[in-house]
């Protein structure tokens, strides 16, 4: 399981900065959502991964951290989420404008010349 962990989170990562080194405003902003679901992820991954156990405490019964999830990263994780939902709207909102603006979609504001 921490292998397929290891390598979504390196898959993701690798893909967003990938995307980020692209010429077009959309991919950037594509490279930049890719990045913080890495960044999610290892976030989230941290808190460790426990399968079957109970979400809460048993009546009378004292809980230690070997047998429950740390809930700090899955909090910090999907206030994340809401903030990067949010700047994503935010970038395709500022490149329409821009789109309309220059008339391209380049990072640089012209295109290639052949």
């Amino acid at each position: 399981m921490e292998l397929v962990l290891s390598l979504g989170i390196g898959i993701l990562a690798g893909s967003g900065v990938w995307l980020l080194l692209r010429p077009r405003t959309f991919q950037v902003i594509i490279g930049l959502a890719l990045l913080s679901y890495a960044v999610n992820l290892f976030i989230f991954s941290t808190g460790g991964l426990r399968t079957g156990a109970a979400a809460i405490l048993q009546a009378g019964e004292a809980g230690t951290l070997a047998r429950y999830a740390d809930p700090l990263p899955q909090a910090l994780v999907l206030t994340a989420i809401v903030i990067g939902f949010a700047t994503t709207a935010l970038l395709l909102v500022v490149l329409l404008a821009t789109r309309g603006l220059t008339r391209t979609d380049h990072v640089d504001g012209r295109e290639r010349e052949p």
